[in-house]
């Protein structure tokens, strides 16, 4: 075999071994931009899970299902950490839900949120929250703004759950609710700040490119969010 065709059959053989690798190279980014959707919502799925656990946990209390009875919405923050909070964290993911026309409830839209403030201390320690909307005004904050802020600043008046509880306060705009007392304690002022819409989650979880109305009117869905609805629907039906 001469020298010429000793290079050949070592190039013929670099080629091959290369093709695989040049394929796969070229397969990658695709193979990543899946993954990157499936992870988003599988983090949605889990999500609305954890916010089940929530709406549970308000079904408990008697006085939490007549103020869910007459709520325009409901903001569910099923784990929050102060660790883990801003744009695309897991501790700082909320769900949306608004209640519709025939006294149903909505698809959940995801957001998420940046920063909780009680008076003077600022960042709470964590656990489940829930921010009742009592009025169209508290809905609008969601519906009409890219960054949503539930504090004085923007007209709204959020009421600490446990001081209502304790007739110290009264209903407010939005009334802020967590399952451990020590998460708002006795604080006078609850701000929550930094709320965003979640484009991707939202993307990911309905699996079309959505705005947050048409989440809220019904122009899609997820059968994996019906136990949430239903859940919601439940408490709130004997009221």
């Amino acid at each position: 075999m001469n020298i010429i065709n000793v290079h050949v059959l070592r190039w013929a053989a670099a080629a091959l071994l290369a093709g695989p690798v040049l394929a796969h190279a070229q397969d990658a980014p695709r193979s990543d931009t899946t993954s990157a959707a499936a992870r988003q919502s599988a983090a949605a799925e889990r999500h609305v899970v954890q916010a089940i656990s929530v709406v549970r946990q308000l079904d408990m209390d008697e006085r939490m299902r007549a103020l869910l009875a007459a709520a325009k919405g409901v903001f569910i923050v099923p784990k929050y950490t102060r660790a883990a909070i801003g744009v695309g964290a897991e501790g700082g993911a909320g769900l949306l839900l608004l209640r519709m026309a025939d006294g149903g409830w909505s698809q959940p839209v995801f957001y998420d949120t940046a920063g909780l403030s009680l008076g003077l201390q600022v960042g709470a320690q964590g656990g489940m929250l829930a921010f009742v909307l009592n009025n169209q005004k508290a809905v609008d904050a969601f519906m009409k703004k890219t960054s949503i802020a539930l504090n004085a600043k923007a007209g709204l008046t959020v009421v600490n759950w446990n001081r209502m509880v304790q007739s110290s306060a009264g209903a407010g705009d939005v009334v802020a609710w967590s399952d451990s007392r020590g998460v708002f304690g006795d604080a006078a002022s609850i701000e929550l700040t930094g709320v965003r819409y979640n484009q991707n989650l939202n993307n990911a979880y309905y699996h079309r490119t959505l705005s947050a109305s048409d989440i809220i009117d019904g122009k899609t869905s997820n059968p994996q969010a019906n136990l949430l609805v239903q859940a919601l629907s439940a408490s709130t039906a004997a009221h």
